[in-house]
């Protein structure tokens, strides 16, 4: 009997919801697969395929002869919390330790722990070669076109405008922008509004590349606190931009990385009010804002933007394939000034490309992908968090991402994860350092984890080891654990 996926679906999110409102407890055994099947009016495929996305996720475990169980492992762990920040801008030096941990971590016979990357097996690489080959063959033209020219292909930008439905309200097509990736849109607005020396206000802790960008600009970074669930604090960035002296604000509003966090809407008015009202040009990483966890799809901080003041940027690299090095800006009143650093440093962007992924947009495979997506990211995650639960030190601190797949991790405070990264990488283990995500140094004892592969037995062995580098036991939960 084949198994219906909305309605597995269904049921694992409304266990999973009983499971962390402790309405089934630790150790609560569930009810059978034929009780349920009977009072849920659904095939027994169903129910198992159910259960094992449960037990997949780290929330449920199988005993012979007994049926499902609450595994110990989903009790609640504490979150990490907002912490002070510097009161003064610094600037940022971080790019040869971020290389160095980045290359390590790509070595064969290294854990996929650290870049935050998608599995392979994850990405629609097949309909991509499909789509290369045909549109080549269709279009010879695109690659005689010489690159030296800012130029955007209508059809792409087309189909970009019909995607900007589902973020608050239809942006004009005379915004955008294309770019080689993400990095090169956050760059382009970068240059655009500020000077060397300058003031950026960033997230606290921030993504790395964005501070590298900062870094490789000569530019300042003011860290903003940030909550793990809601984001920058609009309170903070109001009294550290009151007598100026902030060039521009670059954050991730939606997914956030490293803390996978989510700006309620009344937030991100505020902060696009407050920004506005003192000319701080607003640069918002929505790389994330397709891959949520909840019911729909979060509106950008862009929605809530009346004056042009924020420029969006974005790629596919995250859901489709990081080698498009595809991006793109909606670059609001600063359209012209983004426009004109894209012509004088890259020129166009590779146009066949831009066709490969309009032809991909328009058919329409890209929502059948992403609602897949989102749900096998999720159960990443769930399970990378129970598999940190089990095997981490008892008083470890662990985020609660609401979209994106990394994981931000706060150890005890005597535990720096700077210094034990060699130790971790002679193991054959990586990650990324706390102190990384901060221009001044903070977060020593965090780590964040990459969540983008299926959690197979050899990660789940991996993150045991790791556990055990940082003091942690052998996996058996202790009881209580905050």
């Amino acid at each position: 009997m084949s198994v219906e996926p909305l309605r597995y679906e269904k049921l694992a999110g409304e266990l999973a919801t009983m499971i962390s409102g402790g309405v089934l407890a630790q150790g609560d055994r569930l009810p059978s697969v034929r009780q349920l099947a009977q009072e849920r009016r659904l095939s027994v495929s169903t129910v198992v395929q159910a259960l094992r996305q449960l037990e997949g996720r780290g929330l449920v475990e199988a005993r012979p002869q007994s049926g499902y169980f609450v595994r110990p492992a989903a009790t609640v762990r504490s979150e990490p919390q907002a912490r002070s920040t510097p009161d003064a801008p610094m600037p940022v030096d971080i790019s040869e330790r971020l290389v160095h941990v980045l290359q390590a971590g790509a070595q064969p016979g290294v854990a996929p722990l650290s870049a935050a990357l998608p599995a392979n097996e994850l990405l629609p690489i097949a309909a991509l070669h499909r789509l290369y080959s045909g549109v080549a063959r269709r279009h010879p033209q695109l690659l005689e076109t010489g690159s030296h020219v800012h130029m955007d292909l209508p059809p792409l930008v087309r189909q970009l405008v019909r995607r900007s439905l589902s973020w608050g309200a239809p942006l004009p097509a005379e915004e955008f922008v294309i770019t080689n990736s993400c990095t090169e849109a956050l760059n382009l607005c970068l240059r655009a509004v500020t000077r060397p020396g300058d003031t950026v206000a960033v997230e606290s802790p921030a993504y790395y590349l964005m501070l590298q960008l900062l870094e490789t600009l000569g530019l300042k970074a003011l860290e903003i606190p940030c909550d793990p669930r809601t984001g920058m604090s609009i309170e903070a960035l109001e009294l550290a931009t009151r007598n100026g002296g902030v060039a521009a604000c670059l954050l991730v509003a939606n997914g956030s990385n490293p803390l996978g966090s989510l700006m309620p809407d009344e937030k991100k008015r505020r902060l696009a009010a407050l920004t506005a009202s003192r000319g701080i040009p607003v640069i918002e990483d929505d790389i994330y804002g397709d891959l949520y966890f909840g019911d729909s799809r979060p509106w950008p901080v862009k929605a809530f933007d009346s004056a042009g003041n924020v420029m969006l940027c974005a790629s596919f690299s995250k859901c489709l394939s990081p080698s498009l090095r595809i991006g793109f800006v909606a670059a609001g009143r600063h359209r012209a000034a983004v426009a004109l650093q894209k012509t004088i440093t890259s020129g166009g962007t590779n146009p066949l490309t831009q066709m490969v992924l309009a032809e991909y947009l328009e058919s329409g495979a890209i929502d059948r992908h992403l609602r897949h997506l989102r749900r096998t990211y999720r159960n990443q995650v769930d399970a990378m968090r129970a598999a940190v639960s089990r095997y981490f030190p008892a008083s470890t601190r662990i985020a609660q991402p609401q979209a994106g797949y990394v994981l931000w991790i706060e150890l005890p405070e005597h535990i720096d994860t700077t210094q034990m990264h060699a130790r971790a990488l002679r193991e054959g283990l990586s990650y990324v350092p706390g102190e990384l995500f901060s221009p001044s140094g903070m977060y020593r004892n965090c780590l964040r984890l990459n969540c983008g592969n299926p959690h197979t037995p050899e990660i789940d062995d991996a993150i045991r080891r790791l556990g055990r580098i940082f003091g942690g036991g052998e996996g058996t939960p202790q009881a209580g654990r905050g």
